[in-house]
């Protein structure tokens, strides 16, 4: 999939697409089947399937005050466009002078000119150009101005608010709330959280439970403190028996060790044998077991880790294991 960091990126030669244009922060259902209909219109066009997004968040530039946490990195959002089956990405960096751009000059700079658009495929609910200003009979009149096609897909869904709809509020709303099934449903896959295996307090590992620790900058939004059933996800494994760990994940500051810090970790169930320090791994989450809590000794702690680990095993049909000798 081709990635642009600007229109200047774009080749002059490239052929005609058909376009989207979204934040698509989630890449959830929804997003997935406005995509959809941009992959199947390019296919019939013999064009390229063509997304524009943006970099940050425009709420980040305009209202940082209101700008949400992202659900899903910049990285992540390119991977999960990439595998809807998109031909390219324009990836805009959001600037109060793009702001300032009229819907007229958005469509002729980045649409026709840049991307030689033969059709653009929107949202209903899609706005654009200086204070949101233009929306789908806007972009219709520029089309019969320019030459393109324009295909609106209506509100999709059945999600639990009053339209019906999924959208990337819900799934972020969702996460904080630590509801990640439910979050699963409007992605339409599990929320994962990725990073770079960093050394914590080892107090897992003195306590039978070794945990990989996500370093502080890892992609993706953590959801509410507590105990997940999940998996271990290591992307450079290749068909390695290993590659997909089932795990238990814990989020929080660690309070019966007076913790500041909110960490990820995760401890891969049986497992005393993998160095995954400076790793980039992948935790999937697949249901909460229970809040973070603040437990009198070390002793209940154990004791009530091992009951998630029993409950993460049955949940994720995991088989206990019997952990190799340490190399």
């Amino acid at each position: 999939m081709h990635r642009w960091r600007s229109p200047e990126q774009i080749p002059d030669d490239l052929p005609s697409t058909v376009v989207t244009l979204g934040n698509f922060d989630g890449v959830h259902r929804g997003h997935r089947a406005v995509l959809g209909r941009v992959v199947e219109r390019a296919h019939d066009e013999g064009a390229l399937a063509v997304a524009v997004t943006f970099d940050p968040h425009p709420l980040a530039v305009l209202r940082p005050g209101a700008a949400p946490a992202l659900i899903t990195s910049t990285p992540q959002r390119l991977d999960l466009l990439e595998r809807a089956g998109l031909d390219g990405v324009l990836v805009m960096e959001f600037t109060r002078d793009l702001a300032s751009w009229s819907p007229g000059r958005f469509v002729v700079d980045v649409f026709v000119r840049a991307l030689h658009a033969c059709c653009v495929v929107v949202g209903a609910d899609t706005r654009f150009g200086a204070r949101n200003s233009g929306d789908t009979d806007t972009l219709r009149a520029l089309g019969r101005e320019h030459g393109f096609d324009v295909v609106v897909v209506e509100d999709v869904g059945d999600g639990p608010d009053d339209n019906g709809r999924w959208s990337s509020t819900q799934v972020r709303d969702l996460l904080v709330e630590g509801e990640v099934g439910q979050a699963a449903d409007l992605l339409g896959r599990p929320h994962t959280v990725g990073g770079v295996v960093v050394h914590g307090h080892h107090r897992g590992r003195e306590i039978g439970y070794p945990t990989a620790n996500l370093a502080q900058d890892s992609d993706g939004l953590v959801p509410a403190d507590g105990v997940y059933a999940g998996w271990l996800l290591r992307p450079d494994a290749g068909d390695d028996t290993d590659a997909m760990l089932p795990a238990a994940i814990s989020v929080g500051t660690n309070p019966t060790f007076d913790g500041v810090e909110r960490t990820v970790e995760a401890y891969v169930l049986d497992r005393d044998d993998l160095d995954l320090y400076d790793e980039h791994v992948v935790v999937e989450f697949v249901e909460r077991l229970r809040p973070m809590l603040r437990f009198d000794s070390v002793e209940e702690l154990i004791e009530r880790m091992a009951h998630d680990v029993d409950r993460a095993r049955e949940i994720l049909g995991a088989a206990r294991r019997t952990p190799r000798p340490l190399k």
